[in-house]
């Protein structure tokens, strides 16, 4: 067990497990879900809304903090928690997604990561050395191991050879630690969608003993029974001890399917991307509010939520300030979203203590939340 990121499996359900992870800001429950605040604020929410719905832990990232405003200026205005105002636990992503988002504006070699700037247009190249550096001055609970994150489909060799480099860049990030007892490091699962592949570098990173794992590359463009297909490959070949995070999904049945092949902790932009757009996960199924249909429907966004949104405006409310621009509409959206996202984690801890049956009901429910409002 991880002496800075202690987990604690208390209930499963096949190979779901339910626990409680323990970081230097407070524990986690899990299954969890982490909203994305990738600049340092969860876009449109303050600290308080998310707290209000039950969110525990966010996700920041290290490549835009890195850039703009810059590490040593966070860690002089006394920390990411202290900058932004929130007391509970963050985990960054190192920047190795931004190697798969900014790939037409970046060159990958054996160094590091050579980037051109959306914002200036200068060039900065982000070393795992300075990845691990940047998240250590971040003053974060849960750094991430820099890797090479590619597109799909990739030939084999390339992912072959991609999954080596992220290998060698892993151990360059344990070798440039200098927190290991306040920022716990994970280093992530790679080797695209090939299963063997997958299943060796699980074994070889497990090797290294790190504070959890994560599995990532997925969620890029790929179908979703492939996306499964991986986790399901690899969560077997990772401790049982330890906290297992998939990367950068998804929707709300992803997320059931993925806690039922034994994942536990997961981030997404789609809560709060989905928001701003106008779309609203519900159990009725997901809506579209701005469609012509909500004008007149004095029904809240979702009868069974008891988010703010949903206690106080209606439907035709909500398409009226989306038609006039307003903009408390991506607001309230938002945090409708990230409130039902929340609800599905805590009914996931609940359904995996009752047992199997539990666990079919609310992925079926998840499907409809999933699928648009007929």
């Amino acid at each position: 067990m991880s002496k800075v990121l202690p987990f604690r499996v208390e209930a499963t359900c096949g190979s779901a497990r339910t626990g409680v992870l323990n970081t230097p800001h407070g524990p986690v429950q899990t299954p969890a879900f982490m909203p994305v605040g990738t600049k340092g604020t969860v876009k449109g929410l303050i600290p308080e809304e998310l707290r209000s719905v039950g969110v525990e832990m966010v996700l920041c990232n290290a490549y835009h903090l890195w850039v703009r405003p810059g590490h040593e200026r966070v860690q002089e205005l006394g920390g990411l928690h202290t900058m932004m105002n929130w007391s509970g636990p963050i985990l960054t992503d190192s920047g190795g997604y931004q190697v798969f988002s900014l790939r037409h504006l970046a060159k990958v070699s054996e160094h590091g990561v050579k980037f051109r700037s959306p914002h200036d247009g200068q060039y900065r190249t982000l070393t795992p050395e300075l990845s691990i550096e940047v998240q250590e001055a971040l003053g974060v609970d849960v750094a991430m191991a820099f890797d090479e994150c590619i597109e799909w489909p990739a030939e084999r060799d390339r992912v072959a050879r991609s999954t080596e480099r992220t290998t060698r860049w892993l151990k360059r990030c344990l070798a440039a630690r200098r927190q290991p007892d306040r920022t716990a490091l994970l280093g992530i699962v790679q080797g695209g969608f090939y299963e063997d592949l997958r299943i060796a570098h699980a074994h070889e990173i497990v090797d290294l003993d790190l504070d959890g794992y994560a599995i990532g590359g997925l969620s890029v463009g790929e179908p979703t029974d492939q996306l499964l297909g991986m986790v399901e490959a690899s969560t077997p070949h990772l401790p049982d001890n330890k906290v297992r995070y998939l990367m950068g999904v998804g929707y709300p049945v992803n997320l059931v399917d993925a806690v039922a092949r034994g994942v536990d902790i997961f981030d997404c932009v789609i809560p709060t991307r989905s928001g701003r757009f106008g779309y609203a996960f519900t159990s009725q199924g997901k809506i579209s509010i701005k469609h012509a249909r909500y004008g007149m429907d004095q029904e809240p966004l979702d009868p069974s939520c008891t988010c703010y949104t949903c206690r106080s405006f209606s439907r035709a409310y909500l398409r009226h300030l989306f038609q006039s621009n307003e903009i408390l509409a991506p607001r309230l959206l938002s945090l409708h979203n990230v409130a039902f996202y929340q609800s599905l984690m805590a009914r996931l801890r609940a359904a995996i203590r009752s047992g199997p049956e539990s666990m079919a009901s609310l992925r079926a429910e998840a499907q409809i939340a999933t699928d648009p409002m007929p």
